[in-house]
């Protein structure tokens, strides 16, 4: 082929892209707003011709195909396009963002700015991984135009990719599947988010993809067959009672027959929904909700209805907008078939999610989007940036997980993910309520704080003033927003014990006769390998540094001050060092007088529990469990101060003391019963005993001396039989 027949070829090419893209923005945008469009194609184009062509052709169908794209399946209107058409040529720096503002104004600027801006972000960067995510998704969070023209971009990507080397293959199809598919599925674009999560498998997984295609294949020409027959019935009754209506054929897409095959853990054979049934209505006749109770009762006619498959998403849509009614029934041969049920609007926001919102609603923002955005802003101030995985799973699950509708005392509705707990919803009405919850009563019985929802509850919040978040409720909840506020809550306790320490500190130095400088505190951040002041502060607080040796440092008495090693241990602290295994261990014996050691109070180890030694110099050795809270951080920043440690028992039973916190219901009595099993039956010494009563739940702790680990247990399993007692736990600070 000539040049100037090839130059012929590829205009005619061009103009009918073009013309399609116009065609698509006639069907909903004004002749006013087209001409936006026009003028940044123009533009696009002449730019274009300075470029080299990508993915072997020429530059100008990469951002109109993005653009025709957008117009024919989300229909987001004038500035959305022309902000696409664009975008790329300020990214590449071939125009200037203050042009496109002075030619297509601020809000197009805006959009284009934020895409430039996710144009750099990529989880396939380690480094500061966590920070990058919290801008990407803060960037689509001020309009969500940019994320829906970034999801087209991603899976015009996925459907080029041939055209990349196979790194880049594998890092685009991984990007799609695990952060850019939950983002589609949340925003209700399932026809996106299908696409991207099929086309990314086939990258990721090509052997297993391939397999169940096969299968998938196999089985079709049978099937067909088989929902014709099966529909049959329906059809005829439906236009008897004057429906206009379609049915289509639903084939679960490879990716959601290969995710229920792991949950289910069976095999392709054993998946039985694969195909489903569509029925769309055209007129309505009475009503929406109406109507679609209406074919389900026609369905129902013919065929029987599984009742534990019923799914009524037209009383309480799910929060991405989606509305339907599904039932699974039973059709010939005994064979499950799923119906779905719903209206040309009702399907329109299942295919296209937002875009079809603003399509029906006449409006640019939807309530129930807008709400899900701003949790997301909210998960963002609050999340310290310190793990990327943290993020986008809190978000993945907002997208992926099943949802619970339970009510609050005053009737009013609300949405939780399924798992969620008495803490996830008060944390939901209000931080204070969660920070405070004790319990909750449900449906008028008294529940405990991991009781999980199921729907239909009504909550009622217990709270007690006393009451502060623990590390363990981490464990309790399942939401972004509630572990999020929990981490806030006890960053801010560490801060409060900053201070007590900061004011210990200040004492000490004036008793001494010091001052308290930079230059002091510096010093010792330098010699106890601290970044933060604040951490020193709360070491001090807790005990954790010394406060003789930390006037040794400042003073320059101490000779480790010159050289920064850490002073021999007196031999007269360690009982016994044997090695075993190559090992070398610190023999723990239950005789603790005339030791130098001492067990640590934020964990009171007791015999038979996990621990190592902590030297801390001036007052020897402190005993911590191995699950102490400060473990992690001993370990982490002070390795060289770590000893193994291990216990050994004489002849002499020496006792610990321990606590235990004890939650359950306020019945009459049932304190009487807790002590006398603990004190009379098992004669074990209470140190002290504290009970709170509130709303009819009672939290108790106990501090007693036990034998060991196994005495302790032992303990813990009566007092759990107990009736009204809902729940034992030992607690490290007392």
């Amino acid at each position: 082929m000539n040049r100037l027949l090839q130059d012929e070829v590829e205009n005619k090419k061009l103009v009918s892209n073009y013309r399609s893209l116009l065609r698509a923005c006639y069907s909903f945008i004004d002749k006013d707003a087209v001409k936006y469009i026009r003028k940044a194609f123009d533009l696009a184009l002449e730019l274009s011709e300075k470029k080299p062509d990508f993915m072997g052709e020429k530059y100008i169908y990469y951002p109109l195909s993005l653009a025709n794209f957008i117009a024919k399946d989300l229909e987001v209107g004038s500035l959305a396009l022309s902000s696409c058409l664009l975008y790329t040529f300020v990214k590449d720096g071939d125009l200037k963002l203050k042009q496109v503002e002075e030619m297509f104004g601020k809000r197009a600027a805006t959009i284009v700015n934020g895409l430039v801006k996710l144009s750099s972000f990529s989880l396939r960067n380690k480094t500061n991984q966590a920070e990058n995510f919290r801008k990407f998704i803060l960037t689509f969070s001020k309009d969500i135009r940019v994320l829906l023209i970034k999801l087209v971009e991603r899976l015009y990507f996925l459907r080029k990719v041939k055209g990349f080397s196979n790194y880049e293959q594998l890092s685009i199809a991984q990007e799609c599947y695990v952060l850019y598919a939950p983002l589609a599925h949340r925003m209700g674009l399932y026809t996106i988010k299908t696409e991207m999560e099929d086309l990314a498998l086939k990258i990721l997984e090509p052997e297993l993809y391939r397999n169940i295609e096969k299968k998938l294949n196999e089985t079709t020409s049978r099937q067909t067959k088989y929902i014709h027959d099966f529909i049959k019935p329906i059809e005829d009754d439906l236009k008897k009672q004057g429906f206009r209506f379609e049915i289509k054929t639903r084939t679960k897409s490879v990716n959601s027959i290969w995710n229920k095959m792991k949950k289910q853990q069976v095999e392709f054979e054993e998946i039985y929904d694969i195909y489903a049934i569509r029925i769309i209505l055209h007129n309505i006749i009475k009503d929406e909700k109406s109507d679609c109770w209406s074919v389900y009762s026609v369905v129902t006619n013919h065929y029987q209805p599984n009742p534990a498959r019923m799914r009524d998403w037209l009383s309480v849509p799910k929060s991405n907008g989606y509305e339907s009614l599904h039932t699974t029934v039973l059709g010939p041969n005994k064979q499950w078939v799923e119906v779905q049920i719903r209206t040309e609007r009702m399907h329109a926001i299942a295919e296209k999610g937002l875009a079809a919102h603003w399509k029906y609603k006449g409006g640019a923002s939807d309530q129930e989007m807008e709400i899900w955005l701003n949790r997301v802003r909210e998960i963002l101030e609050n999340v310290q940036p310190s793990n990327s995985s943290e993020l986008i799973d809190g978000l993945k699950m907002s997208a992926y997980d099943d949802e619970v509708f339970v009510f609050t005392p005053k009737g009013d509705l609300r949405k939780l993910p399924k798992g969620a707990t008495i803490l996830d919803f008060a944390f939901d009405i209000h931080t204070d309520l969660g920070a405070t919850c004790t319990g909750a009563i449900i449906n008028n019985r008294n529940v405990p704080i991991r009781y999980v929802l199921e729907n239909g509850d009504q909550v009622e919040i217990m709270t007690s003033k006393n009451q502060r978040p623990k590390t363990d409720w981490l464990e309790a909840v399942v939401t972004s927003k509630a572990k999020n506020k929990i981490k806030q809550i006890l960053r801010e306790d560490i801060y409060k014990e900053a201070e007590v320490g900061k004011e210990i500190l200040k004492r000490k130095l004036k008793h001494w006769k010091l001052e308290f400088s930079d230059e002091n505190v510096n010093a010792l951040l330098n010699y106890f390998k601290i970044d933060k002041a604040v951490d020193l502060y709360y070491q001090i607080a807790v005990e954790d540094i010394d406060l003789g040796l930390v006037r040794d440092i400042l003073t320059g008495t101490d000779e480790q001050v010159a050289d920064e090693t850490i002073r021999p241990i007196p031999e007269q602290i360690i009982i016994t060092q044997q090695k075993s295994k190559g090992d070398d261990f610190l023999i723990i014996d239950d005789k603790l007088k005339d030791v130098d050691y001492k067990l640590a109070k934020c964990c009171n180890p007791v015999f038979g529990d996990d621990i190592f030694g902590f030297v801390t110099v001036s007052t020897g050795i402190k005993i911590h469990r191995t699950s102490c809270p400060n473990a992690n951080r001993l370990l982490s920043k002070y390795h060289y101060r770590i000893i193994k440690a291990r216990w050994t028992r004489s002849q002499e039973y020496v006792l610990f003391e321990s606590a235990l916190m004890v939650t359950g219901i306020d019945d009459l009595g049932i304190v009487n019963n807790i002590s006398k099993i603990i004190s009379s039956d098992l004669k074990v010494n209470m140190r002290s005993i504290s009970f709170e009563s509130r709303n009819g739940m009672f939290e108790g702790r106990i501090v007693l001396m036990v034998k060991d680990t196994d005495h302790l247990n032992f303990l813990i399993q009566r007092l759990e039989k107990v009736k009204g007692v809902l729940s034992v736990k030992r607690y490290e600070e007392f």
